[in-house]
């Protein structure tokens, strides 16, 4: 007889609502805020506030932030490469959405 194994994983949305200060999203990211406050200085991201201190970041930050801490360790690539990157990705993803409805229509 064959034994299954079932493996769960568990996750959590984080949506567009939840605002996380630069410590929380540091802690997130499993990055350095100073690296975040560099990625906003180069436009990575884009926090509502005026200071660090005041900054809040959206669950899209988060998910920008993660994808930019993985280009910077995985791929070595210092800020500029990493928005210059996320844009390139953004613009592929934007395409595919295009050539599936485009498709689909």
């Amino acid at each position: 007889m064959t034994q299954t194994q079932i493996t769960w994983i568990e996750g959590v949305v984080v949506e567009d609502e939840v605002h996380m200060s630069i410590t929380e999203l540091s802690q997130a990211a499993r990055t350095p805020e100073d690296l975040i406050m560099a990625w906003v200085s180069e436009g990575v991201l884009s926090p509502a506030g005026s200071s660090p201190e005041d900054w809040r970041f959206s669950g899209d930050s988060l998910k920008r932030a993660k994808t930019a801490a993985h280009l910077t360790h995985d791929l070595e690539l210092n800020t500029s490469g990493v928005a210059l990157a996320l844009d390139l990705l953004e613009e592929i993803s934007r395409l595919r959405n295009q050539l599936r409805r485009e498709n689909l229509g």
